[in-house]
């Protein structure tokens, strides 16, 4: 059986860490290559890094902050933001990425998906979903939560895994930063509709919210505040998560 993977989510707007609250209100953490460097010592089973700034400016990956962060990192590293085209992606690849994550493209360019996981596999394309709930209705949101869209994100799930993608990592904008527990309905929706591997995010303030993620379908789970502000590290996330019969990787 498969290893449930605990993946910090760090966002990061030009050289700084930063941490969002309903993706707004941001708050500075740190340095970026200083954080990868405390998350690598923890034994962090993977690690994200999301520019935030990219898609909202329309800019290219920073790729000297990239080149940076995956100096530092002993563990896979995804990268996003940004990233609208093969050559962005095979940059990325080149200067230390182990996996890519695809936001706006996914509307916007989704051949990106198949173009990009034809060439490196599927296991190196996430596609990430970030959801607000209006109206009883998810709505998928893209270019960082700054452009609400009509597209249904269960059917975006789907349609990212016929284009290639290996992961769906599923985003509660609602939750984002609130410490208040993931959105449950928003995880089974996602885990019932595809296949491959779906990755909860948004809203995660204790460990008790890591195992109420995986036991509604999420394959792994992703925080950063519960990191960042409530003083749980990974030793204490994973003995909570293997005491409560979640099958990870003991440090």
């Amino acid at each position: 059986m498969l290893k449930t993977r605990v993946i910090p989510c760090l966002l990061f707007k030009d050289r700084t860490i930063v941490k969002s609250v309903k993706f707004d209100n941001y708050r500075m953490i740190g340095d970026p290559t200083t954080v990868a460097r405390v998350f690598n010592v923890r034994n962090s089973d993977e690690l994200m890094f999301l520019d935030i700034m990219a898609s909202q400016r329309n800019d290219e990956p920073n790729f000297k902050v990239i080149q940076d962060i995956a100096k530092e990192c002993f563990m896979p590293l995804t990268i996003g933001g940004g990233i609208k085209n093969f050559e962005h992606a095979r940059k990325l690849f080149e200067i230390g990425a182990d996996k890519i994550c695809i936001n706006t493209a996914l509307i916007t360019n989704p051949e990106l998906i198949t173009e990009i996981s034809s060439k490196y596999g599927a296991q190196a394309v996430i596609v990430s979903i970030d959801a607000i709930k209006q109206d009883d209705k998810y709505l998928a949101v893209i270019r960082s939560g700054k452009e609400i869209t009509n597209y249904d994100p269960v059917k975006l799930a789907k349609k990212a895994q016929e284009l290639g993608a290996g992961e769906i990592m599923i985003t509660s904008i609602d939750r984002d930063g609130t410490m208040e527990g993931y959105d449950l309905e928003l995880i089974k929706l996602i885990s019932k509709s595809v296949s491959i591997p779906v990755i909860a995010s948004g809203g995660c303030g204790k460990t008790k919210d890591f195992v109420d993620a995986i036991k509604n379908g999420a394959d792994a789970v992703s925080g950063a505040s519960i990191f960042h502000f409530v003083g749980e590290s990974m030793i204490t996330v994973k003995k909570y998560m293997s005491d409560n019969g979640i099958n990870v990787r003991i440090l």
